[in-house]
């Protein structure tokens, strides 16, 4: 008995020993003069310095102390070094990254950052190191792995950026390598209505909804000569698109300065991805710099919020940010390869894969100019992958002179300028402008080709020329309509569409309820932008009912048929908690249109067997415009006409739910809509420990295709509303809480609000703890 509580207690102190300092005072010779820390109930961290190169010095300590672990992940994520840490499972995707060099590109990109920028990078770093230094604990979750934390170099806060790179984009392109496949065996028409960028629900900011293309003729294709074991079973999973919602309405509507909301859907964890942040130093121009929000523990920037003259927030912008590039080698000698200047060495590099508890394991990369080759065109070619990622000045620390922009014009300028993933930026100023462009670098393209396909950039003029210039961002300033929306959808048309591409933009649903939940309103306050950001209304699904109900009605009488219409009877149009018919129907449509696909993605294993269709955010056009019109030369093999296919949809989604306990009354959209947010390390652990450091078990309203983005680990992993000038009235939400630490008072802090849908507020409120950093003599 007395060996298990000596152990625990152990275990307690250990854990002791890691938590962060919060009052009291430390000294380091890396300050030139005196820092503040303060935190308020929540733990959010405000931190008064007399320049930005202390306050750099001291953000950075203050995330180590918190989040020194998940700051490393990020970094080993993008570099492709997570095995050191989690062993030969993290191998996979370890693979995928370290094909990139990542870290050997972004200790170049330090290298070519201004003094300024390179500096703030260099004093953060150093700030974090003596913050790990000062714990007499390394973090429990190294503890946990057997680790010890490896200090933090300059290049890891670029790697941290390109980690969201990673997140935000498809680093292996793989919608594209698919794209090869289908056009390599499907008719051009059955391609382009597979592949199309828009229909009826698009809801961009400039431009009209684009035409859906015609369905394949019979001349065309004839899916009723298919081999019916081609077909493969409905997947009916949905992919999470990482995405956001922002949006924004001038001060003619909200009474003086303009009101940003944004609530950025990321994968969700615990703690949460941001850490709330407010930083106060002297401004160069006069007065003193406030801005408070999302902090991105691993680098010295604020990422989203308000500086009291201007707001701004992101969302994912889906450009294309890569292409397929087709390699010629020199067939007399393999390890060349054709460009524009002739024959040209391929590069060899051998990456070292260091493995916890296993050998290490080496990685040959092949490298040509435009990047590594990682895979093959439908015809064997060799392909390299062209990612902006990869490109030099892609990443830079532009983004951190947000904290001094005045006005939206400068505001937009500087994100245009910003080294990041490509994101749709909205802005808003506190004498009412509004205003979006897209920041971060964009190629710009050459020679005309088909970007979603694979193309020979060996022939001169061909392929990336450069970035876009500023001068051809696609910009909207004060709008007529004083509104502006941008949710990972198409956001413009022609000409700025063919600059920007598509990358996978998603079904503009969600968009298209946020446009027309700010146009039912003529007034707002940031209250009215919560009921915006928790709008739970299915409105995308509600055609989906109808059909259903319809089909069930001319259906054969059964016990299931009965059921089936009975939890119909009980849709309030919400994906609420308690509502079975929202399960059922979401279930059914999403079996349909994986059912109705994947006739054409058979097509396309009689050449490749193992094809699977790429995430087509767009699916939903091609799958209701053939339900709609039933062609049935079109229909799977299988099923003797539409309404029998979708009947058949409807008994194997249904009879699923019904085997159930308790029957498919007892089939809640809240049962299959449970929070499961986890701490990384949780899942390693015994039951009982992984629920203590897991956030709880909890069901809640919201799914994709509607403004409250919901699923069990993914959504809105942070909400707020803001006018600048009077952050007092706005409000900051965050889900996974503040602090790493499990001991802390802030571990989970805010989480049980942002499940709740209850605003906490957007400034901090009064200290609880205040920490002094002081200069120590040399």
């Amino acid at each position: 008995m007395l060996l298990p509580i000596g152990l625990l207690v152990a275990l307690w102190l250990s854990l002791r020993g890691s938590l962060p300092q919060y009052e009291g005072g430390i000294s380091s010779t890396a300050l030139t003069q005196a820092v503040t820390v303060e935190r308020d109930s929540l733990g959010t961290a405000t931190i008064r310095a007399t320049n930005r190169r202390d306050l750099a010095w001291a953000l950075g300590y203050v995330h180590a102390q918190e989040r020194y672990f998940e700051m490393d992940l990020l970094r080993r994520r993008a570099a492709g070094e997570l095995a050191e840490l989690f062993g030969a499972v993290a191998l996979p995707v370890d693979r995928i990254a370290r094909a990139h060099r990542m870290r050997a590109r972004m200790q170049a990109a330090v290298a070519a950052l201004p003094a300024d920028q390179r500096e703030q990078i260099e004093r953060y770093a150093d700030g974090a190191n003596a913050g790990l230094a000062a714990l007499s604990v390394r973090p429990f979750a190294y503890l946990l792995t057997r680790n010890q934390p490896a200090p933090w170099r300059s290049e890891d806060c670029l790697l941290v950026v390109a980690a969201m790179a990673f997140t935000l984009n498809d680093a292996e392109n793989k919608r594209e390598l698919a794209y090869t496949k289908m056009r390599a065996t499907l008719p051009e028409t059955a391609f382009r209505l597979l592949t199309t960028s828009g229909g009826d629900w698009d809801a961009p900011l400039a431009g009209a909804a684009l035409a859906i293309p015609d369905v394949p003729g019979v001349a065309d294709l004839d899916l009723r000569t298919l081999d019916p074991k081609l077909l493969k079973p409905a997947d009916t999973a949905v992919a999470n698109l990482p995405g956001s919602n922002s949006f924004a309405v001038g001060g003619a509507l909200a009474g003086g300065a303009a009101l940003i909301a944004n609530d950025m859907h990321l994968d969700l964890r615990v703690p949460g991805l941001w850490f709330r942040a407010r930083l106060l130093y002297p401004d160069p121009r006069g007065g003193e710099v406030d801005v408070g929000g999302a902090s991105l523990p691993g680098t010295p920037a604020l990422i989203a919020g308000s500086n009291g003259h201007v707001a701004w927030g992101f969302t994912n912008s889906y450009v294309d940010t890569a292409d397929w590039v087709r390699v010629t080698r020199d067939a007399q000698d393999r390890t060349r390869y054709r460009t524009p200047d002739g024959w040209t060495p391929l590069s060899e590099i051998t990456e070292t894969l260091h493995v916890h508890g296993a050998p290490d394991e080496t990685l040959r990369i092949e490298e040509t100019r435009w990047g590594p080759i990682l895979a093959e065109d439908a015809d064997g070619t060799p392909l390299a992958l062209a990612w902006t990622a990869q490109m030099p000045g892609a990443f830079n620390l532009d983004l951190q002179r947000l904290e001094l922009a005045h006005d939206t014009g400068e505001a937009l300028a500087i994100a245009q300028a910003s080294g990041l993933p490509p994101q749709n930026f909205l802005v808003g100023d506190r004498d009412g402008r509004i205003g979006w462009t897209l920041a971060g670098r964009i190629p710009r393209r050459a020679g005309g080709y088909d970007a979603a396909l694979p193309t020979d950039w060996s022939q001169a003029g061909r392929g990336w020329d450069g970035w876009l210039p500023a001068q051809d961002y696609p910009r909207i300033e004060n709008p007529a309509s004083q509104r502006l929306w941008t949710a990972n959808q198409r956001v413009a048309d022609a000409p700025w569409l063919s600059a920007l591409g598509d990358g996978g933009y998603d079904l503009g649903a969600r968009a298209g309820q946020i446009r027309d939940d700010l146009a039912a309103r003529e007034r707002f306050a940031p209250a009215d932008l919560l009921a915006i950001q928790l709008d739970d209304r299915a409105l995308f699904l509600e055609r989906w009912k109808d059909l259903l109900q319809r089909e069930l009605e001319r259906a054969p009488k059964s016990a299931l048929n009965e059921a089936m219409r009975g939890a119909l009877a009980g849709w309030n149009g919400h994906a609420s908690t308690d509502s079975v018919a929202y399960r059922l129907v979401r279930a059914w449509r999403n079996e349909v249109v994986d059912t109705v696909l994947d006739g054409f993605a058979a097509v396309v294993r009689r050449r490749f067997a193992d094809f699977a269709l790429p995430t087509l955010a767009q699916g939903e056009y091609t799958a209701w415009k053939l339900v709609d019109e039933r062609p049935a030369h079109l229909l799977p093999p299988g099923y003797a006409d539409w309404d029998a296919l979708l009947l058949a949809c409807a008994e194997r989604v249904g009879g699923k739910l019904d085997a159930q306990p308790g029957r498919l009354a007892a089939r809640s959209w809240g049962e299959r809509n449970t929070m499961r947010i986890a701490h990384p390390v949780s899942r390693g652990l015994p039951a009982f420990l992984a629920r203590f450091l897991d956030m709880p078990y909890e069901a809640l309203p919201g799914d994709s295709n509607m403004p409250r983005v919901q699923g069990p680990s993914f959504g809105a992993s942070e909400r707020f509303a803001v006018a600048p000038g009077d952050e007092a009235n706005g409000y900051f939400m965050m889900a996974g809480g503040q602090s790493g630490h499990p001991l802390s008072p802030y571990y989970g802090a805010g989480h049980a609000d942002w499940a709740a849908g209850r605003p906490t507020p957007f400034l901090p409120g009064p200290a609880q703890h205040v920490l002094t950093m002081t200069p120590a003599t040399r």
